[in-house]
C-alpha cells in the first residue's frame, strides 16, 4: 500500500464534499464590480511586490472582444477602477486616458490560443524573478504551491523583450493548456478564466518561488511532493469557492491597509 492510499483518500474525498456542501452559503466572496476587481488586484500586487517597475501587466477579456488593461507608467498602486483603459486587439485605446503597454501585445497570443483564458496578469516580482535568473522551473514541494502541480509550465530560454510577434507565439507555445508559465530571465505569466483566479495564482506563485530559494539556500535542493498527494490538493485548493474566497480575503486585506494610511 502506498502513502497515498494510506492516507484514505476515499474519506478525504467524502470530507472535502461535505465541506463545500456546508460552507456553500457561509464563504464571503465580496460584491465587487469587475472594474473594481481589476483595480483591487493591480493594488494587491502592488503590496506583494509585483509592481516594482513599469514592468507588468493586467488583461481581462470581454465579451465584445475588447479588453481592459492598465495604463502605461501608472504603477499599480495607483490603479483605481476609473483608470482603466479599454482597448482592441490592436492597441488601440476604445476608452481612457493614457496609452497600453506594448508588452500587452504578447498576451493577444495567448487569447487566441485559449479560449478559456479571460484574464492574464504578467508581472516580474523579486523570488520569481531571482529563480528564473537560475534556469531552474518551479518545484512542487510545499503544500501551498500545489495549484501549480502539473499546471506551470517553463520557458527555459528567455526570447527577448516581449513587444512582437514573435515573443508572444514562443511564450503562447509555452504556456500550453497550463495556468501558467515560468518564464527564464523574466518572471511569470498567469492566464485562467476569472480576474480572482488569476490574481490568486499570481500572489501564490511569488511566495511558492520564495520558499523554493529559502529552502535551497538553506539545505540544497528540494524535494517534490508526491505527485498524487500534489494532484490532491491542487485540485481542492482550486475549487471555485477556496479561490473567490482567497481573493476576497486579499481584497479585505489591502482595503483595510488603505484605509489606515488615509
Amino acid at each position: 500500500m502506498d502513502l497515498y492510499q494510506e492516507t484514505g483518500v476515499d474519506d478525504k474525498q467524502m470530507q472535502s464534499e461535505a465541506f463545500f456542501q456546508r460552507s456553500a452559503n457561509k464563504l464571503d466572496f465580496g460584491n465587487w464590480s469587475m472594474h473594481e476587481k481589476i483595480a483591487l488586484s493591480c493594488r494587491i500586487l502592488a503590496s506583494e511586490g509585483h509592481s516594482e517597475t513599469l514592468a507588468g501587466q493586467i488583461t481581462v477579456r470581454n465579451d465584445d472582444g475588447t479588453y481592459f488593461t492598465t495604463a502605461l507608467a501608472q504603477a499599480f498602486d495607483e490603479i483605481r477602477p476609473d483608470a482603466l483603459l479599454r482597448i482592441n486587439a490592436n492597441m488601440e485605446v476604445l476608452q481612457g486616458e493614457g496609452t497600453p503597454n506594448p508588452a500587452v501585445r504578447f498576451h493577444f497570443w495567448v487569447y487566441r490560443q485559449r479560449p478559456d483564458v479571460r484574464c492574464i496578469i504578467h508581472t516580474h516580482p523579486p523570488y520569481v524573478s531571482t529563480l528564473a535568473m537560475t534556469g531552474r522551473p518551479l518545484v512542487v514541494s510545499h503544500m501551498d504551491a500545489t495549484p501549480f502541480h502539473n499546471d506551470c509550465a517553463h520557458l527555459k530560454e528567455w526570447p527577448g523583450l516581449p513587444i512582437a510577434d514573435q515573443e508572444g507565439e514562443i511564450i503562447s507555445a509555452a504556456l500550453g493548456q497550463k495556468r501558467c508559465v515560468l518564464l527564464a530571465n523574466h518572471g511569470f505569466l498567469a492566464a485562467t478564466s476569472s480576474v480572482e483566479e488569476t490574481l490568486y495564482l499570481s500572489v501564490l506563485v511569488e511566495r511558492a518561488a520564495r520558499n523554493q530559494l529559502l529552502a535551497a539556500a538553506a539545505y540544497g535542493e528540494v524535494r517534490p511532493v508526491a505527485d498524487a498527494l500534489a494532484a490532491e490538493s491542487h485540485d481542492f485548493l482550486l475549487k471555485p469557492s477556496i479561490v473567490r474566497a482567497s481573493f476576497a480575503m486579499f481584497a479585505r486585506r489591502i482595503e483595510r491597509q488603505e484605509a489606515a494610511r488615509r
